[in-house]
């Protein structure tokens, strides 16, 4: 359960450091938590998809697939932005109230506390959208709307574990590489208001977002010391002052 409201602690609330705490138990608490959607939305594509070859519909439900993925790379970006990190007071104009209690509880522990598996992934939070939007989409052929709604909540899902294994995991591909730092150096006291793509940083260059040229430089060809910081993980003081 969420402790911390955005509208009292703000968007970016400081790290609470928490030494001697074991990050394979975090790993492994966060993990339990993002199995649920990932079989839903996992079985929920391949059965849509399915579906959609069977009624002899495969090149369309492709296209749809294409879009799906295009879309969500903007979705990823101001969700980001706009909801996790936005501030939503209690009180306002109309929905004012119901955006407090939807989105205002969202995000603030994570960054608060990005070493805590009980805040890492999103959970059943988008179970909500999927029970409205998933049944709205059946309302038109299995290759369009249905198959572009399943790739969104499958994108969604990828998302997820792609930002769980940067705060968990040190794989050496280049690229992850890459998108471990820039959201480390998003959770960074220097990083706050910049880095908001997780899998892309294309929307960050777009909004103006982008980190930093001299931060840039050090992420993308790492110092020993950044190296360090990489390897030690969130929850640790980094070099850019986090």
């Amino acid at each position: 359960m969420y402790t911390l409201l955005k509208s009292e602690v703000g968007p970016y609330p400081e790290i609470e450091f928490a030494p001697g705490f074991d990050l394979r138990t975090e790993d492994h608490k966060a993990r339990r938590r993002l199995y649920p959607v990932t079989v839903v939305y996992s079985v929920q594509f391949l059965v849509l998809l399915a579906a959609a070859v069977r009624a002899h519909h495969a090149l369309g439900a492709l296209v749809f697939v294409v879009l799906g993925v295009l879309a969500w790379i903007p979705i990823e970006y101001w969700a980001h932005r706009y909801i996790l990190h936005g501030v939503f007071p209690k009180r306002g104009w109309l929905l004012a109230p119901a955006l407090h209690y939807l989105f205002d509880a969202s995000h603030a522990d994570h960054h608060a506390r990005p070493w805590d598996g009980n805040y890492v992934n999103g959970h059943l939070d988008t179970l909500w959208f999927a029970l409205v939007a998933v049944p709205a989409s059946l309302l038109l052929p299995v290759y369009t709307a249905p198959v572009f709604v399943a790739t969104v909540l499958l994108c969604y899902m990828t998302e997820e574990w792609v930002h769980h294994g940067t705060h968990f995991w040190n794989f050496q591909w280049s690229y992850f590489q890459y998108l471990r730092r820039r959201h480390l150096y998003h959770h960074s006291r220097h990083g706050v208001g910049t880095g908001y793509g997780v899998t892309s940083g294309v929307w960050d260059i777009v909004a103006g977002t982008r980190i930093p040229p001299k931060a840039r430089r050090l992420l993308l060809v790492p110092s020993a010391a950044v190296k360090s910081w990489s390897r030690r993980g969130p929850g640790t003081t980094s070099p850019h002052g986090a």
